[in-house]
């Protein structure tokens, strides 16, 4: 039996017990309270403010390594940052690397392994996918006069780096050599002194072109799978985007800051619709791909690896030829035409060779402004029916079709038997 003392230390420890309990439960309720944000931190919110520190499609991945590049996760991600009521510019990133994945896979590109890095023979079959998703793109929307562009403009580009990768083309070092060569050949008939006013490319094709070595290739097919892969992670999103929620995905764009007043126009010109500003767009969207996206990247490229970035850059000059209706070559475009002094006779030299450098700002819109646009309004809009069966066309075939080996031989003639000089006084 308890003993009154031990009834009582009994009892004053069940108090005791039922104090700290009540208290506990007090500082629970308290901390709980003091605690509990007024808006619960989203899911993914590791995911917000993020920059794009591989904006410029350098690296593998997408647009930073933080980011899933797994479809659903983004997805997942993405909702809850949307419904957390943050600000959608703190959520850019998140937003523009989630359509980035819809198109990659859209395009049936593995994100991870598009490394331009890795070479002409690991990306091989994504040079392709990048342009049969353009038409992809065009042929579903036939208003996306960009994509269309983009995707016969990209049957050039793949023939070109075909060609690379074959000894017997131009685009070789092997090829880079007999252009060299015959270039040189035919400057060397001049009168002493007289070449003075020749493009300044054209005479660094002649002094260096017969240094290029297997590196210099390699290093300029690099720098264009770079530029390839920026293009496709700048301006693939907002057309996914486009794609799959009409206006309302673009305003969100906007809403998170992704847009400048020149993109925002031009989309607001394709919802107008009119053939008018349809042509805006495209003109717009084409600036932004060549003045702002790539244009740095050009820059770099002509400066780098010594004299080799314009040697190449004018040979792919030399060698390009646009497959839009109606382009012309850019030899024919702006061939070069200069006045040398020959014997105190002023001379007229003409030559079926580009005046001008691809790579260079100025002179690559020009071409792009006067010419490339153009053609391609004119040949979607006044000869629909025709433009649309050739962006139909398999883009392999096209490609094919485009690359330079049936036209070297014409090439190399041209080069050293189309030059002309005519006596003006």
């Amino acid at each position: 039996m308890l003993t009154t003392f031990n009834r009582f230390r009994f009892n004053s420890f069940r108090i005791l017990l039922a104090v700290l309990a009540a208290a506990i439960v007090a500082t629970t309720a308290i901390t709980t309270t003091v605690v509990t944000p007024a808006h619960a931190v989203p899911t993914g919110s590791q995911y917000l403010d993020l920059p794009e520190i591989n904006q410029d499609g350098t690296d593998a991945g997408g647009l930073n390594p933080a980011l899933p590049l797994d479809r659903s996760e983004l997805e997942s991600a993405l909702s809850s940052a949307r419904n957390s009521g943050v600000d959608p510019s703190r959520y850019a990133t998140l937003l523009r690397q989630y359509w980035l994945v819809v198109g990659a896979e859209n395009a049936n590109i593995e994100l991870a392994n598009w490394d331009p890095q890795r070479g002409l023979a690991a990306n091989r079959t994504t040079i392709d996918d990048v342009y049969v998703n353009y038409l992809r793109m065009t042929n579903a929307h036939p208003e996306l006069y960009w994509a269309g562009m983009a995707g016969l403009a990209g049957v050039s580009f793949a023939s070109g780096f075909y060609d690379l990768g074959d000894a017997s083309t131009i685009l070789s070092v092997n090829g880079v050599h007999q252009l060299a060569d015959a270039a040189a050949e035919v400057v060397a008939a001049f009168p002493p002194g007289t070449t003075g006013p020749l493009p300044s490319d054209l005479q660094l094709l002649i002094t260096q072109g017969p240094h290029t070595d297997s590196g210099d290739i390699d290093w300029y097919v690099k720098r264009l799978l770079t530029m390839q892969k920026h293009i496709f992670m700048d301006l693939v999103p907002m057309h996914e985007a486009y794609i799959a929620l009409g206006s309302k995905g673009i305003e969100e764009f906007e809403r998170a800051g992704l847009f400048d007043d020149n993109i925002s126009q031009a989309w607001k010109s394709i919802s107008e619709g009119t053939p008018d500003s349809l042509a805006d767009a495209l003109v717009r969207m084409a600036s932004r791909e060549q003045n702002q996206v790539i244009a740095d990247q050009w820059d770099a490229t002509t400066q780098g690896r010594g004299s080799m970035g314009r040697v190449l850059t004018y040979v792919t000059t030399v060698a390009g030829k646009p497959a839009v209706p109606g382009t012309p070559a850019p030899g024919t475009y702006a061939p070069i035409e200069v006045t040398v002094q020959a014997a105190g006779v002023k001379t007229a030299v003409t030559a079926p060779l580009p005046a001008f450098n691809w790579a260079d700002r100025e002179a690559r819109w020009s071409f792009i402004a006067d010419e490339l646009a153009p053609s391609y309004i004119t040949a979607v809009q006044q000869h629909s029916q025709e433009t649309h069966a050739i962006l139909a066309n398999p883009f392999t075939e096209m490609s094919a079709r485009g690359r330079l080996i049936p036209r070297l031989p014409d090439l190399l003639h041209d080069l050293t038997s189309g030059w002309t000089l005519q006596p003006t006084g």
